[in-house]
């Protein structure tokens, strides 16, 4: 049974290895799909970091190839979806401020909506169907 806490996320954009588009592993493939980046850039940098620093990178990539968990086939439903998560892990921000523009023109529209039928000229319109029947 799983059991998830209250306080889980519903955001499914989370850092995974992705052995399918990898080399080794695919944590460089699975840091590149969580970033954005193209996978061969993160490669450069890894190979950048083994020349400087190679017992570290070498040691936190075994960390990572051992911890991270392996992507699933289908993580988002479709790329509407995969967008709109991925712009709420990398610029909250702005993802914030498109939600409240929506709720603002959603309630302007609903404010229209109740204007229009608690008017005298809606009232007037459905009295004359009425008298029809």
């Amino acid at each position: 049974m799983n059991r998830s806490s209250p306080y889980d996320s519903p955001n499914p954009h989370r850092l995974f290895r992705d052995p399918q588009r990898g080399v080794v592993g695919g944590v460089c493939a699975g840091i590149a799909d969580y970033f954005g980046f193209k996978p061969a850039l993160v490669r450069l940098a890894l190979v950048l970091g083994l020349f400087f620093f190679m017992p570290p990178v070498i040691l936190a990539y075994v960390i990572a190839v051992l911890v991270l968990p392996v992507k699933p086939p289908a993580v988002y439903r479709n790329p509407e979806e995969e967008a709109f998560w991925r712009g709420v892990s990398i610029k909250p921000d702005r993802t914030l401020a498109g939600l409240t523009q929506r709720f603002r023109d959603f309630e302007k529209r609903v404010g229209n909506l109740e204007a229009h039928v608690a008017s005298k000229e809606y009232e007037l319109n459905r009295a004359i169907r009425n008298l029809d029947r």
